[in-house]
């Protein structure tokens, strides 16, 4: 399976609420909303290597497929640059202008990628890939796979913002109509329809004063 058709949603259940959400339904999306807005205010899901690590397993593009057995250290910072190059080279994209893919390209440089025959069940021959995991670069070549895929492939007008003024989240529209407006129904789907719900309320309610209103007027001047 190639790195942009990874489901978003892997292995995404039993996350703690800090966990970055998995809502773009293309990988290197939800690498863009690792850093989302909260409260008027960015934040950053990603803290450490660690999180770094366990957010390349729930989106199944960790080298080889595994954590690997030595960890070079530096990925936070890796990974972060990555992001921030995926998101202006996205943003440029979708206002159709020159994208700036220097540092996207520094990433796949970083593939050194071999094939190698295992063995496996029933007299088998399997035939695998195998990343060296010696950089953080290397660590990163599925996921700069998956951001070049986007950029090069993705078909941009389907790529969009969550509507929501308070919400920096970016995704693939893969529905049917291609009519997604909201990261989820369940968070801004939701709060939109409750906002639009209130205000109609409101609206009724001071229409519904102001005919009083008029009404007893018109009593008065009548009497």
């Amino acid at each position: 399976m190639s790195p942009a058709s990874t489901s978003s949603t892997a292995s995404s259940n039993n996350t703690s609420s800090d966990a970055p959400r998995l809502l773009a339904d293309h990988p290197a999306l939800d690498l863009l909303n690792t850093l989302e807005r909260a409260l008027d205010a960015p934040v950053d899901r990603w803290q450490t290597d660690e999180d770094v690590w366990q957010w390349l397993e729930r989106v199944s593009l960790l080298p080889n497929g595994e954590m690997p057995e030595h960890r070079p250290q530096g990925l936070l910072a890796a990974a972060t640059a990555l992001r921030e190059s995926l998101r202006k080279a996205v943003s440029q994209r979708k206002a159709n202008g020159d994208v700036d893919v220097t540092l996207l390209n520094d990433y796949l440089a970083a593939d050194a990628c071999r094939a190698l025959l295992t063995p496996a069940e029933s007299g088998r021959i399997r035939l695998a890939r195998v990343y060296p995991t010696d950089t953080p670069m290397q660590c990163l070549v599925p996921l700069a796979l998956s951001a070049a895929d986007l950029l090069a492939n993705g078909d941009f007008s389907l790529i969009r913002k969550c509507e929501s003024e308070t919400c920096s989240m970016w995704f693939y529209d893969r529905t049917r109509a291609h009519r997604r407006r909201w990261c989820s129904m369940a968070l801004c789907g939701n709060r939109h329809k409750v906002a639009a719900y209130r205000k109609r309320e409101a609206t009724a309610t001071a229409a519904a004063n102001a005919a009083g209103a008029a009404n007893a007027n018109n009593k008065s001047d009548a009497a």
